[in-house]
């Protein structure tokens, strides 16, 4: 499906009410651009106006620019011998930024490279931060873009299985995380978008750090995973026993499983996040666990894993249809481990589409 990148562009000038924006790589650039450029000690600004799409380039990079005509982007070149100061003050004076607006992303634009507009000539007060129209503008997915996460799902989900059904007590979580990492990539995940493997107590953990910890019997495995595909993601969470839980573990199992059951039911359009939030944490406050229910429900998904909406109590945004998110309670439990199942949504228009299916049950 071919992206209309002009429109996005159009549209977020417009919603930014700026003269100018300027977007640096990462996410923002490739939905914008659909340009992919490492982010370094090299500035990249793109900076659209009506008059177009400009940028400031280091010749290393100019070619991946010459492959985009149909972009017709303007270019402000620099060497690594010269430096890129005057490539900006070029950009500020050509493109009359001086007394002009200038719409930045607050999260990904960096000090130096603001500091290099300032002396370019651009003031402080024409600087304005439009990070949170970029995320919102992002937050309603394409078909296309849900097609990409679904393909990125499917791919998760057949190498978990293979790796479920290959791992046993006194593996490592490396050698499991690794054995999940090829499967992805077998079956043609372009990268992978986040491998987390926890086992026992560190389970406990909900960012705890994959290492060499043996898995033992009777304990949690807790996978937090996804593939990348066509630069989207999946975020898929489930938790292993082999052997006998323990009447405490099978107790904190079933409080998560039907928390991420009440939230994939009740969610749908025009309820908000936080509703969404407060069902699935009524149900493990009822089971006695809400203590140990120490983050957000969910987050948005999309170029990247965590983005808008972003499923927490007091958030009062209203959920709308081809917004895309995860539903992952959990509860962790000092010197036992941790329980989380984590779906991945997609809002319809009368509830939401679940775009998981490896079974959720212990």
């Amino acid at each position: 499906m071919s992206i209309d990148y002009q429109a996005r562009l159009d549209a977020l000038l417009e919603q930014s009410e700026s003269d100018l924006v300027a977007i640096v790589p990462g996410e923002n650039m490739v939905y914008f651009t659909g340009l992919h450029f490492h982010l370094s000690e090299r500035p990249i600004i793109g900076l659209y106006s009506k008059d177009g799409l400009s940028f400031i380039i280091p010749e290393l990079e100019v070619t991946k620019l010459e492959n985009r005509p149909d972009l017709e982007a303007r270019r402000f070149q620099w060497t690594d011998e010269v430096g890129y100061y005057t490539a900006f003050r070029n950009a500020a004076n050509d493109l009359g930024m001086v007394n002009k607006t200038l719409g930045m992303d607050g999260q990904t634009m960096r000090v130096f490279e603001w500091l290099a507009f300032k002396k370019a000539g651009i003031s402080s007060q024409n600087g304005i931060d439009i990070g949170r129209i970029l995320l919102n503008m992002r937050a309603i997915k394409a078909p296309d873009e849900v097609a990409n996460m679904q393909k990125a799902v499917d791919i998760s989900e057949a190498a978990l299985k293979v790796t479920v059904d290959w791992a046993k007590p006194g593996m490592t979580e490396r050698q499991i995380a690794d054995k999940l990492t090829a499967e992805m990539k077998d079956r043609g995940a372009q990268n992978i978008a986040f491998m987390l493997v926890l086992t026992g107590e560190k389970s406990g953990l909900p960012h705890g750090n994959t290492g060499d910890r043996v898995w033992g019997e009777d304990e949690f495995l807790l996978i937090d995973f996804g593939a990348k595909y066509n630069d989207y993601p999946a975020d898929i969470t489930r938790t292993f026993c082999v052997g006998e839980p323990t009447d405490q573990m099978r107790a904190m199992y079933d409080a998560v499983y039907h928390a991420n059951k009440a939230a994939r039911e009740f969610a749908k359009p025009g309820v908000t996040c936080h509703e969404v939030d407060r069902v699935a944490r009524q149900v493990i406050e009822d089971a006695g666990l809400g203590q140990y229910f120490i983050h957000r429900l969910g987050h948005g998904l999309g170029l990247s894993v965590h983005e808008l909406p972003n499923i927490v109590s007091g958030d009062q945004t209203v959920l709308e249809p081809g917004m895309v998110f995860t539903i992952e309670p959990g509860v962790y439990l000092p010197q036992v481990g941790g329980v989380r199942i984590e779906d991945n949504v997609v809002v319809t228009e009368d509830g939401v589409k679940v775009l998981t299916s490896y079974p959720r049950e212990l």
